[in-house]
């Protein structure tokens, strides 16, 4: 989390305990990768929860090792998989293609993103109450744009209810974590999006009970008998 140590474990740990809930809500394989997203998410949180205790504790090396291990879930991690979390869970053809499509885009900006981390130092710093990853290539206008493409556009092609509701609600998160802090932008929108990725735990728990509508497979006739 973007505010201290304490609340970065305390939200890692929640998101570790909802991840394992929402694995065991499972009914299929392709349910798997959806599944996964809180459990990771605890795991980016708990990282970023040892990035703050470098700051006041001398371990050059730590820091800069889990600065890296966050930046790989912020910056190249979520484009790639989340379009292929919510891709692989679709049975609709149009929208499963639909999303593979944004899918292209996540890998074309999360390889972009990569190139930076291995080629140029990722530097961490505390500004205010936030941690700042020093990170320009990620603000460039084309690679947001990509970004939100794969990690919140991609969703509202979904036919569930709950995982197009995490995509609109995780772009309205981006934009008010734009206006509290560009800066600190990374950090604050990958708060909110741990947050909001309990929705996941939602969507499985009451995927069989009505509420948010789903639209169904179309099935073709089967051909009538000699």
């Amino acid at each position: 989390m973007c505010f201290s140590a304490p609340a970065s474990f305390v939200a890692g740990t929640t998101l570790c305990a909802v991840g394992v809930a929402t694995l065991k809500r499972t009914e299929a394989r392709t349910e798997l990768p959806l599944a996964m997203i809180p459990l990771l998410f605890g795991v980016q949180q708990l990282t970023e929860g040892v990035v703050w205790l470098t700051f006041s504790h001398s371990a050059p090396l730590l820091k800069q090792t889990m600065t890296y291990l966050y930046s790989g879930f912020s910056h190249v991690l979520w484009p790639i998989y989340v379009p292929f979390a919510v891709g692989i869970l679709e049975a609709v053809h149009w929208r499963k293609k639909a999303i593979f499509a944004f899918e292209v885009a996540g890998v074309a900006v999360g390889l972009y993103l990569l190139y930076f981390i291995v080629t140029l130092p990722v530097v961490a710093e505390v500004v205010g109450n936030h941690i700042v990853y020093a990170s320009p290539h990620f603000y460039l206008v084309p690679v947001m744009v990509l970004y939100l493409a794969a990690t919140c556009v991609s969703c509202f092609f979904s036919s569930h209810g709950f995982v197009k509701l995490f995509g609109v609600l995780a772009l309205l998160s981006f934009i008010a974590a734009y206006v509290v802090h560009v800066m600190a932008l990374v950090s604050i929108w990958c708060f909110f999006a741990a947050i909001l990725s309990l929705l996941v735990y939602l969507h499985l728990r009451f995927r069989n009970l009505g509420g948010f509508p789903r639209e169904e497979p179309v099935r073709q006739p089967s051909p009538a008998a000699p």
